[in-house]
């Protein structure tokens, strides 16, 4: 056996090792993301609402936090865009609150980035497995290429796919991703430690 090819066996003793001390932990997150999931597929418009008044909420407080530090600084350099910024975060985060139907439709937009960096990142992370031939990487690569295909779904039907895109789409996008994750742990738990 070549030093390389003794290299790459104990490269994937070492991964398959770390893979199989936390099993666990993907399986348990997996499960999680599968649950919520259905939750979201189940009820797409409840789902949609509930992640506009989630980001509604996280825009707020930034945006208070962000007003309170900008003060709390002023005398520090870019004061004014600090102060710019914080109030445009109230600003939105009162607008998601206030309408959370209407603001699904600029969350839907931001959606199709999530979805489509999501996709690539699940990509390259399926990828990353398989060079290491950890196992069971086709479930990531097939939630990256889904992540796309819901991000050509939503932009092909906009505006009228913003009423239920986000709930659904999540939804599916969690179901893919928490099977993904369940299917790698049940493969590291039988992986050689």
């Amino acid at each position: 056996m070549s030093t390389s090819q003794s290299n790459l066996a104990e490269l994937q003793r070492a991964v398959n090792r770390t893979l199989h001390e936390h099993w666990v932990l993907y399986l348990i997150e997996g499960i999680v993301l599968l649950l919520l999931g259905l939750v979201a597929v189940v009820i797409p418009p409840l789902a949609t609402i509930a992640t506009t008044i989630v980001f509604g909420w996280l825009f707020l407080l930034s945006g208070v936090v962000g007003l309170f530090t900008s003060f709390w600084m002023r005398a520090a350099p870019g004061f004014w865009w600090s102060l710019i910024s914080a109030a445009l975060g109230i600003v939105v985060g009162l607008w998601l609150l206030a309408s959370p139907v209407s603001g699904a439709v600029s969350l839907t937009l931001v959606l199709v980035a999530f979805f489509i960096v999501e996709g690539v990142v699940s990509i390259m992370f399926a990828l990353d497995h398989k060079r290491e031939l950890s196992g069971r990487w086709g479930w990531m690569l097939a939630s990256g290429v889904i992540d796309l295909l819901l991000a050509a779904v939503i932009l092909s039907g906009l505006p009228g796919t913003a009423a239920w895109a986000i709930g659904l789409l999540v939804g599916i996008n969690m179901v893919f991703g928490g099977t993904a994750l369940i299917a790698m742990a049940l493969h590291a738990r039988g992986a050689v430690a």
